[in-house]
């Protein structure tokens, strides 16, 4: 198995530049496992593949306005800082960011400080400094890594000193991927519908920005559950795999949360003998990483579909803040999740490996052919898959 193996050639053209409108009017393509067979839908037509007792899994997890544009102090050059999460090992209080600049040759020195105005990318000299950043650390292994120890600067609008929070959303955007880039329609977009109101992603788990309200109570109303974990998305769902033999790559930890009435509804749905349903790639890594090898077996034992003969070999745990760098390819083991929706994804990505892993890689590489013949749109804003 090779790097190589996951290529693709992208047409430019395919990569979408704006959500669909309505969100659930994006085409939908359907693989089935079973004989590597694919269907063109729509879609609101996911409901026609999900069956009374399913259970859809959802990330409820929100993308925070992690993208931060400011000047360096004393030279004004522009600097780009992405924040990646908070390093309480390093301030208990939160003040110091794991993060990615841009360019990282200006900001190699400790002490560097880069200031930020309300408005943020496109804010007036005019414009109050809000934010400030000074360069702590490198973060080894990272390129473009550094610790960065923020302070909010000035009064809210209510006359009290501005918290760090309210100085990030005065300064900051939501990132969108890097191949987007045309984009200037409303952020919300980036969201899914039934995301949590505090941010913690650097991405958003872009399959379920397909669902509306609406949809989802259909759903409901044809009997199939809904349940959410929460898995927050670092900025490593953009990269490419750059070794050439992809059990080298090193996959970013991020924080999990899969709660017990998930594990219990899991237990209850595979009892019944009815599927659990994963809306993204996030959720499946989420469901799978609470799966501990040495738990005792539920009765029956928790099992995925076309990954039987793993039944009885431990159980889904409830994690709460729990840290995940699976990594699963071609040859790794799912236990818990039986069909997947999720989007087209990166030539070479991790990602591609792991939808690989549910179907075969043949049948996967066929369906994204019969895709880009289709001439569907490709990755975060793109159409969707459903793989059952």
């Amino acid at each position: 198995m090779r790097t190589d193996d996951f290529d693709y050639p992208l047409p430019d053209e395919l990569i979408a530049q704006a959500p669909a409108e309505p969100r659930d009017s994006c085409r939908l393509l359907v693989l089935d496992r079973e004989d590597g067979s694919v269907e063109h839908r729509r879609f609101t037509d996911v409901i026609d593949y999900l069956e009374p007792g399913d259970l859809l899994v959802a990330n409820r997890t929100r993308v925070m306005p992690a993208r931060l544009v400011g000047r360096k102090r004393g030279t004004g050059g522009v600097c780009e800082t992405l924040l990646l999460r908070r390093r309480e090992d390093v301030d208990a209080l939160g003040g110091v960011w794991e993060c990615l600049v841009n360019p990282g040759k200006r900001l190699r020195q400790s002490g560097t400080v880069i200031e930020y105005r309300a408005g943020g990318l496109h804010a007036p000299e005019s414009a109050p400094v809000v934010l400030t950043g000074e360069i702590v650390d490198f973060v080894d292994g990272s390129r473009g890594g550094r610790l960065v120890r923020f302070s909010p600067v000035g009064e809210g609008a209510d006359g009290r000193p501005r918290t760090l929070d309210e100085a990030i959303h005065a300064a900051g955007h939501v990132p969108l991927p890097p191949y987007i880039t045309s984009y200037e329609g409303d952020p919300e977009k980036y969201q899914t519908v039934y995301a949590m109101s505090e941010e913690h992603s650097a991405a958003a788990p872009t399959a379920g920005l397909h669902f509306t309200p609406e949809l989802i109570e259909r759903i409901r109303e044809r009997g199939v559950g809904w349940a959410t974990v929460e898995l927050e998305v670092g900025i490593d769902t953009f990269r490419l795999v750059t070794e050439d033999d992809p059990t080298k790559h090193v996959m970013h930890t991020e924080r999990y949360h899969v709660p017990q009435e998930v594990v219990d509804a899991v237990h209850a749905t595979k009892a019944a003998g009815h599927r659990v349903v994963a809306v993204g790639t996030t959720s499946v890594r989420s469901l799978e990483s609470a799966w501990e090898p040495g738990a005792e077996p539920s009765d029956p034992p928790v099992a995925a579909r076309r990954f039987e003969s793993f039944a009885g070999t431990g159980d889904i745990v409830c994690r709460e803040s729990a840290t995940t760098n699976l990594f699963l390819m071609p040859g790794s083991a799912f236990h818990v999740v039986d069909a997947m929706i999720t989007n087209f994804h990166v030539p070479r990505s991790t990602l591609m490996m792991l939808v690989s892993a549910f179907a075969t890689r043949d049948q996967v590489m066929a369906a994204y052919r019969a895709a880009i013949e289709e001439r569907y749109r490709f990755l975060s804003f793109g159409d969707a898959m459903l793989i059952r």
